[in-house]
């Protein structure tokens, strides 16, 4: 037959062992002693075994009550460690974010940091991926603020900012590229990738992709190689060894835009914080490339 043994009972049980009396372990528990009695009778009565010897002075577990006292402990430790950890409430709310990878940046996973530990109760979600994804899923409610690189900001935009844009080759590349020219790209749906495609169609030269990249570090080191040229942002060259491309001279800018869907409590003092992440990228950024601010 199942037991069940009810945790308040067991704490009836092990107090009256340890205070070796009814009425000391009724005073310790706020309880009079009548209501301890009818715990342990009841505590008793579940397991089928009398437990503690009433006529012993003082009182003391029986052989059965020496048995279970062990399991009794164990099980309010438990016990005291669940209700803890629900009462906690760390993690219990979740703000879920998407970013592209190179938005996740240091500068960036600090103000994650130092966000998650002054609001212990919230969860951050990060998910970092192509822009155009992100936005259709922050469109379907998949996420609670995103940022993101299109073309033109959409008017519910909280921030946007202009990323210059640039095409890059090898630091040790030849004078002149084959024909058909080597492309370095993000998979089918990365927002550069049909816009390096129009780029070279309205040049009227052929061309082909040489190299499919995940993330930007990828693309980036494919280009170190001398495997083609690619479209990617002026501010990423950082310390790879590639250079701007000057045939192509400067391409339209990219939006940077900051977007959430509520803006207040926490979640407004997030986007504020990451909002300066952004305006600071947007000055270096510009300040690496040598381009007029915007």
């Amino acid at each position: 037959m199942q037991v069940m043994l009810d945790p308040r009972l067991l704490r009836s049980f092990v107090a009256i062992v340890d205070a070796e009396s009814f009425t000391l372990a009724a005073e310790h528990l706020h309880m009079t002693q009548s209501t301890i009695s009818q715990q342990l009778a009841r505590l008793e009565e579940a397991v089928g075994s009398v437990l503690v010897d009433r006529a012993a002075r003082p009182v003391e577990p029986t052989a059965a009550g020496e048995r279970l006292l062990g399991y009794a402990r164990r099980i309010l430790a438990l016990h005291a460690e669940a209700e803890a950890v629900l009462g906690d409430p760390a993690g219990t709310l979740s703000i879920r974010i998407g970013v592209p990878e190179d938005i996740a940046s240091t500068a960036m996973a600090r103000v994650f940091g130092d966000f998650a530990h002054r609001h212990r109760e919230i969860r951050l979600d990060v998910t970092a991926g192509l822009s155009r994804d992100l936005t259709r899923r922050y469109r379907a409610g998949e996420f609670d603020v995103v940022v993101v690189k299109e073309p033109e900001a959409s008017p519910d935009c909280r921030a946007s900012f202009p990323e210059a844009m640039a095409w890059f080759e090898s630091a040790d590349a030849p004078g002149n590229w084959p024909n058909p020219i080597p492309l370095v790209t993000f998979p089918p749906g990365g927002l550069y990738r049909e816009a390096m495609f129009e780029r070279i169609e309205r040049e009227q030269l052929r061309w082909y992709v040489a190299f499919t990249g995940s993330s930007l570090h990828n693309v980036l080191a494919a280009v170190e190689a001398g495997l083609g040229l690619s479209l990617l942002p002026a501010g990423a060259a950082g310390n790879y060894r590639i250079r701007p491309y000057a045939p192509f001279g400067i391409e339209p800018m990219m939006a940077i835009s900051l977007y959430a869907w509520e803006n207040t409590g926490p979640l407004a003092e997030l986007v504020d914080r990451m909002e300066a992440v952004l305006a600071a990228r947007h000055e270096q950024g510009f300040a690496a490339s040598g381009q007029k601010r915007q």
